[in-house]
This record gives structure tokens, sequence and C-alpha cells, in this order.
């Protein structure tokens, strides 16, 4: 295998945006799998591109676990990521508050900073929830932040 630098192979690549590609690395059947960052950045990118208003969840940190995690409705950010074929082929296989949780990895205080009422001055954008949802892409996993807290205490 001859090593490249990434400049030289972005120079030789054709480079296509995802949903143009029949399959990321996996086949037909069984599509490659997005990394968290990879998920995050595409609801993202989905978002920016819907030309229609978006609503947030009313209440959502009031209600029971339960009941919150089968929350669902109409025009949320969460039925716009759920409306892309290309998440959906990658995993997503719903639009309540618990299948985004588990597909992009969210906790319950992320989702209540990102999609709750009262957490937005007046109207909810795209493009306000897609850069938050960029932030979170952007953060280091816990577990690394973590890790390297523990090497610099005592490494």
């Amino acid at each position: 295998m001859k090593h490249v630098s990434l400049d030289e192979l972005r120079s030789k690549a054709e480079i296509l945006p995802l949903e143009a590609l029949p399959s990321t690395g996996g086949t037909e059947q069984e599509p490659a799998i997005l990394s968290r960052k990879e998920r995050l950045e595409r609801w993202a990118t989905v978002l920016e591109a819907h030309d229609k208003r978006v609503r947030p969840f009313y209440g959502l940190e009031h209600m029971p676990r339960r009941e919150r995690r089968e929350a669902r409705a109409d025009d949320t950010p969460l039925a716009v990521a759920f409306a892309d074929p290309v998440l959906r082929a990658r995993g997503l296989s719903g639009d309540t508050v618990g299948e985004v949780m588990n597909f992009f990895e969210l906790t319950d205080r992320q989702m209540h900073a990102m999609f709750c009422d009262c957490h937005f001055q007046g109207t909810m954008t795209t493009s306000g929830v897609a850069g938050r949802l960029r932030a979170i892409a952007a953060r280091k996993p816990l577990s690394e932040r973590l890790s390297g807290l523990w090497r610099r205490a005592f490494g």
C-alpha cells in the first residue's frame, strides 16, 4: 500500500455527496455504518436544506420518561431527520424522541437543550438547530475526554 498525503488524495479523488453514493462501504443490503459525528453532520445538512418551518417540543422536561421517549410531532427537526432516505438507510427507524436519541447517541439533557421550547426565544430555525448539532458533533466523546484527563492526572 502506498501512503499519500490528504492533499494528493483529494487531487486524484472524485468527491461525491453522500446521497449520490449507492452505498458508503457497505453493500446494497447492508449499508456502511456512519460514525456518530457523520450522522449528526448529515442531520445538520438535511436541516439546512429543509425549506419549511420546524417547531420545538413543548414541555419536554415535564413528560414522564416513557412518554418523553415515545413523543413525536410533525414538523420537528426529528421528523426532518426521519424523512431523509440516507439516515433511514443507515438505521434511523423512527422520529420519536427515543429513536432519535438512540440513533444519534444523544442524552436526555442534549435532547432537552436542542428541541424543547423553553430554549428558544421566538422561532426555532433550521440553521440554529443545525449549528447546535454541529457543536455536539465537534465535541469529543466523554470517554475520550475522561481518558485524557486520567492520563494528565496520573500519566
